[in-house]
């Protein structure tokens, strides 16, 4: 009899933690749907010619729950206006906001987030967030000049990073029309981070 308790007890938390992970399932599958239909989408899409004619879709690391995390987010006091070298070998211009600091696989690691000067004057990217980061996919599952996660500036001290919506700059897939930040040395992770969009090396950059 108390088995049976026990098990009836148990359902509801199953229920509610499967209801949980299907709603971010669901935020990934709408991520990579939106991806793929701008890279179909010949007024938006960063390819051209062949690559273009081509194109089907990305290829996606299975999502990943672990990849998911809860940072703990420090604010950057009085940062300053800095130039982010490009591709081009250009530069934009960028102010630290923060460090979030995250656990993975028992691991402690930080990665800074930065605004953009340009996007901070426009009404719908004044709260936008820029992470840029390497790690040890980077030149084989995907692109070797790192990835890219878009955020938005949280309430509290702490913030979302999900790893299963980051994706290549455009540059990965145009380097003639593009220029893309480079990544900061300080967001160079000593790990794998298998998730989000990766990469064929198909395409001229």
């Amino acid at each position: 009899m108390k088995k049976y308790i026990i098990i009836f007890l148990l359902l509801p938390l199953f229920a509610f933690s499967q209801r949980y992970v299907s709603i971010e399932v669901m935020e990934v599958k709408e991520f990579q749907e939106k991806l793929n239909a701008e890279y179909l989408n010949p007024e938006e899409t960063p390819l051209r010619g062949d690559d273009f004619t081509n194109f089907k879709k990305h290829p996606f690391f299975p999502f990943g729950m672990k990849y998911r995390v809860t940072a703990k987010l420090t604010k950057t006091k009085r940062a300053k206006p800095f130039e982010i070298p490009t591709s081009s070998g250009r530069t934009k211009s960028y102010k630290e906001y923060g460090k979030a600091t995250f656990t993975l696989d028992g691991k402690s690691y930080t990665l800074t987030l930065y605004q953009s000067l340009d996007l901070i004057k426009q009404e719908k990217y004044k709260d936008y967030l820029f992470l840029p980061f390497r790690d040890l996919t980077n030149g084989k599952e995907t692109y070797g000049g790192g990835k890219y996660i878009d955020l938005t500036i949280p309430k509290g001290n702490t913030i979302i990073l999900d790893f299963n919506k980051s994706y290549q700059p455009y540059c990965a897939y145009n380097a003639y029309d593009y220029s893309c930040p480079i990544v900061p040395e300080e967001n160079k992770l000593p790990v794998e981070i298998r998730a989000g969009v990766m990469y064929e090396d198909i395409y001229h950059h």
